[in-house]
Protein backbone atom coordinates (compact mmCIF):
# COMPACT_ATOMS: atom_id res chain seq x y z
CA UNK A 1 0.00 0.00 0.00
CA UNK A 2 1.47 3.33 -1.06
CA UNK A 3 2.22 5.84 1.71
CA UNK A 4 0.88 9.25 0.73
CA UNK A 5 1.79 11.26 3.81
CA UNK A 6 3.65 10.90 7.08
CA UNK A 7 2.00 13.01 9.75
CA UNK A 8 2.73 13.83 13.37
CA UNK A 9 0.22 11.38 14.84
CA UNK A 10 -0.95 9.40 11.77
CA UNK A 11 0.35 8.10 8.46
CA UNK A 12 -1.85 8.09 5.34
CA UNK A 13 -1.93 5.32 2.71
CA UNK A 14 -3.69 4.99 -0.64
CA UNK A 15 -6.60 2.52 -0.72
CA UNK A 16 -8.19 3.45 -4.07
CA UNK A 17 -9.05 6.57 -6.05
CA UNK A 18 -11.72 7.60 -3.52
CA UNK A 19 -10.43 6.34 -0.17
CA UNK A 20 -7.33 6.42 2.01
CA UNK A 21 -6.26 4.55 5.14
CA UNK A 22 -5.21 6.35 8.32
CA UNK A 23 -2.68 4.53 10.51
CA UNK A 24 -2.70 5.92 14.05
CA UNK A 25 0.60 6.24 15.93
CA UNK A 26 1.52 6.57 19.59
CA UNK A 27 3.07 10.01 19.02
CA UNK A 28 1.25 13.07 20.42
CA UNK A 29 1.89 16.80 20.08
CA UNK A 30 3.48 18.85 22.82
CA UNK A 31 6.77 20.25 24.09
CA UNK A 32 9.32 19.17 26.66
CA UNK A 33 7.45 15.95 27.33
CA UNK A 34 4.17 17.73 28.07
CA UNK A 35 1.08 17.09 25.93
CA UNK A 36 -0.46 20.12 24.17
CA UNK A 37 -3.21 19.62 21.54
CA UNK A 38 -2.32 23.01 20.04
CA UNK A 39 1.37 22.28 19.57
CA UNK A 40 2.95 21.99 16.12
CA UNK A 41 5.46 19.26 16.89
CA UNK A 42 5.48 15.78 18.36
CA UNK A 43 6.42 16.23 21.99
CA UNK A 44 6.21 12.71 23.37
CA UNK A 45 5.17 9.14 22.71
CA UNK A 46 2.48 7.53 24.83
CA UNK A 47 2.05 3.76 24.54
CA UNK A 48 -1.50 2.98 23.50
CA UNK A 49 -2.25 6.49 22.24
CA UNK A 50 -2.76 5.32 18.66
CA UNK A 51 -5.16 2.56 19.64
CA UNK A 52 -7.08 4.86 21.94
CA UNK A 53 -7.34 7.59 19.29
CA UNK A 54 -8.59 5.10 16.70
CA UNK A 55 -11.20 3.72 19.08
CA UNK A 56 -12.44 7.16 20.04
CA UNK A 57 -12.51 8.31 16.40
CA UNK A 58 -14.63 5.30 15.47
CA UNK A 59 -16.99 5.98 18.38
CA UNK A 60 -17.62 9.61 17.47
CA UNK A 61 -17.62 9.34 13.69
CA UNK A 62 -20.14 6.53 13.60
CA UNK A 63 -22.48 8.64 15.74
CA UNK A 64 -21.91 11.75 13.62
CA UNK A 65 -22.63 9.84 10.42
CA UNK A 66 -25.80 8.45 11.97
CA UNK A 67 -26.89 12.02 12.80
CA UNK A 68 -26.42 13.04 9.18
CA UNK A 69 -23.47 15.35 9.83
CA UNK A 70 -21.06 15.34 6.88
CA UNK A 71 -17.77 13.50 7.54
CA UNK A 72 -15.14 11.54 5.62
CA UNK A 73 -15.44 8.43 7.81
CA UNK A 74 -16.08 5.01 6.25
CA UNK A 75 -14.90 2.40 8.77
CA UNK A 76 -12.26 1.65 11.40
CA UNK A 77 -10.42 -1.32 12.85
CA UNK A 78 -9.12 -0.40 16.33
CA UNK A 79 -7.30 -3.75 16.58
CA UNK A 80 -5.04 -2.53 13.78
CA UNK A 81 -5.18 1.17 14.74
CA UNK A 82 -6.54 1.91 11.27
CA UNK A 83 -9.44 3.79 9.72
CA UNK A 84 -10.65 4.02 6.11
CA UNK A 85 -11.91 7.45 5.07
CA UNK A 86 -13.03 9.21 1.92
CA UNK A 87 -10.53 11.43 0.16
CA UNK A 88 -11.10 15.13 0.71
CA UNK A 89 -9.76 18.32 -0.83
CA UNK A 90 -8.25 20.43 1.94
CA UNK A 91 -8.59 24.20 2.10
CA UNK A 92 -5.36 25.72 0.80
CA UNK A 93 -2.56 23.72 2.41
CA UNK A 94 -4.84 22.80 5.30
CA UNK A 95 -6.68 24.66 8.05
CA UNK A 96 -7.44 23.82 11.66
CA UNK A 97 -10.68 24.85 13.32
CA UNK A 98 -10.87 25.31 17.08
CA UNK A 99 -14.19 25.49 18.91
CA UNK A 100 -13.67 27.07 22.31
CA UNK A 101 -15.99 26.84 25.32
CA UNK A 102 -13.54 28.23 27.89
CA UNK A 103 -10.56 30.57 27.68
CA UNK A 104 -7.52 28.29 27.86
CA UNK A 105 -4.44 27.42 25.82
CA UNK A 106 -3.38 29.80 23.07
CA UNK A 107 -6.55 31.86 23.55
CA UNK A 108 -5.55 32.89 27.05
CA UNK A 109 -1.93 33.38 25.94
CA UNK A 110 -3.10 35.89 23.34
CA UNK A 111 -5.90 37.61 25.22
CA UNK A 112 -5.06 37.09 28.88
CA UNK A 113 -4.88 40.87 29.38
CA UNK A 114 -8.63 41.00 28.75
CA UNK A 115 -10.07 37.79 30.17
CA UNK A 116 -9.55 35.46 33.12
CA UNK A 117 -8.31 31.92 32.48
CA UNK A 118 -11.12 29.34 32.15
CA UNK A 119 -13.82 31.99 31.59
CA UNK A 120 -16.76 30.50 29.68
CA UNK A 121 -16.99 31.34 25.96
CA UNK A 122 -20.04 31.08 23.65
CA UNK A 123 -18.82 28.29 21.32
CA UNK A 124 -16.23 30.61 19.82
CA UNK A 125 -14.73 29.39 16.52
CA UNK A 126 -11.19 30.19 15.38
CA UNK A 127 -9.49 29.12 12.15
CA UNK A 128 -5.74 28.77 11.77
CA UNK A 129 -3.57 27.86 8.81
CA UNK A 130 -1.61 24.62 9.04
CA UNK A 131 1.83 26.19 8.82
CA UNK A 132 4.42 24.98 11.33
CA UNK A 133 7.00 27.55 10.23
CA UNK A 134 4.61 30.40 11.07
CA UNK A 135 3.18 28.74 14.18
CA UNK A 136 -0.26 28.09 12.63
CA UNK A 137 -1.37 31.73 12.30
CA UNK A 138 -4.95 32.77 12.92
CA UNK A 139 -6.83 33.83 9.80
CA UNK A 140 -10.06 35.76 9.29
CA UNK A 141 -13.03 35.05 7.03
CA UNK A 142 -12.04 37.93 4.73
CA UNK A 143 -8.41 36.81 4.48
CA UNK A 144 -9.49 33.26 3.63
CA UNK A 145 -11.50 34.64 0.72
CA UNK A 146 -8.80 37.09 -0.43
CA UNK A 147 -6.22 34.28 -0.51
CA UNK A 148 -8.62 31.94 -2.35
CA UNK A 149 -8.42 29.40 0.47
CA UNK A 150 -12.13 29.33 1.24
CA UNK A 151 -15.20 31.16 -0.06
CA UNK A 152 -17.44 33.11 2.35
CA UNK A 153 -20.14 30.52 1.75
CA UNK A 154 -17.79 27.65 2.60
CA UNK A 155 -16.69 29.52 5.70
CA UNK A 156 -20.26 29.87 6.96
CA UNK A 157 -20.99 26.21 6.21
CA UNK A 158 -17.82 25.18 8.05
CA UNK A 159 -18.57 27.26 11.16
CA UNK A 160 -22.08 25.84 11.47
CA UNK A 161 -20.82 22.28 11.06
CA UNK A 162 -17.98 22.83 13.54
CA UNK A 163 -20.37 24.19 16.16
CA UNK A 164 -22.83 21.33 15.66
CA UNK A 165 -20.12 18.67 15.92
CA UNK A 166 -18.48 20.42 18.87
CA UNK A 167 -21.78 20.58 20.72
CA UNK A 168 -22.37 16.88 20.10
CA UNK A 169 -18.91 15.98 21.47
CA UNK A 170 -19.52 18.29 24.43
CA UNK A 171 -22.81 16.56 25.23
CA UNK A 172 -21.23 13.11 24.97
CA UNK A 173 -18.49 14.08 27.42
CA UNK A 174 -21.03 15.63 29.80
CA UNK A 175 -22.69 12.21 30.13
CA UNK A 176 -19.48 11.10 31.89
CA UNK A 177 -19.29 14.24 34.02
CA UNK A 178 -16.57 15.65 31.76
CA UNK A 179 -16.51 19.25 30.56
CA UNK A 180 -15.13 20.09 27.13
CA UNK A 181 -13.03 23.27 27.23
CA UNK A 182 -11.97 23.28 23.57
CA UNK A 183 -11.59 20.97 20.60
CA UNK A 184 -9.61 21.15 17.36
CA UNK A 185 -11.09 19.90 14.08
CA UNK A 186 -9.99 19.67 10.46
CA UNK A 187 -12.31 20.09 7.49
CA UNK A 188 -12.14 19.59 3.75
CA UNK A 189 -14.41 19.42 0.73
CA UNK A 190 -16.01 16.15 -0.40
CA UNK A 191 -18.40 16.13 -3.36
CA UNK A 192 -18.79 19.88 -3.16
CA UNK A 193 -19.68 20.00 0.54
CA UNK A 194 -17.72 20.83 3.67
CA UNK A 195 -16.92 17.66 5.63
CA UNK A 196 -15.19 16.86 8.91
CA UNK A 197 -11.90 15.04 8.31
CA UNK A 198 -9.02 13.67 10.41
CA UNK A 199 -9.61 12.25 13.90
CA UNK A 200 -11.63 12.99 17.02
CA UNK A 201 -9.64 11.91 20.06
CA UNK A 202 -8.32 13.00 23.42
CA UNK A 203 -5.29 14.30 21.55
CA UNK A 204 -7.19 17.14 19.92
CA UNK A 205 -9.33 18.36 22.80
CA UNK A 206 -9.09 19.60 26.37
CA UNK A 207 -11.55 18.17 28.87
CA UNK A 208 -11.83 18.65 32.63
CA UNK A 209 -13.40 16.68 35.46
CA UNK A 210 -14.35 18.63 38.58
CA UNK A 211 -12.07 21.45 37.45
CA UNK A 212 -9.05 19.17 36.90
CA UNK A 213 -7.54 18.61 33.46
CA UNK A 214 -7.92 15.02 32.18
CA UNK A 215 -5.00 13.56 30.20
CA UNK A 216 -5.89 12.16 26.72
CA UNK A 217 -5.62 8.44 27.52
CA UNK A 218 -7.49 8.81 30.80
CA UNK A 219 -10.17 10.85 29.02
CA UNK A 220 -10.66 8.17 26.41
CA UNK A 221 -10.84 5.43 29.03
CA UNK A 222 -13.44 7.38 31.00
CA UNK A 223 -15.53 8.04 27.92
CA UNK A 224 -15.27 4.65 26.25
CA UNK A 225 -15.16 2.33 29.24
CA UNK A 226 -16.82 -0.98 28.39
CA UNK A 227 -16.88 -0.43 24.61
CA UNK A 228 -14.03 -2.78 23.67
Amino acid sequence: MKKLYQGKTKDVYEVNDKEVLLKFKDDVTGADGVFDPGANHVGLTIEGAGHSACLMTKYFYEKLNAKGLNTHFVSADPDKNEAVVRKAKVFGKGVEVIVRYRAVGSFIRRYGEYIESATKLPAYVEITLKDDDRNDPLITKDALAILNIMTPEEYEELVVLAKNIGEFVKEELAKKDLELYDIKFEFGMIDGKVALIDEISGGNMRAYHNGEYVEPLKLEKMLLEGLE
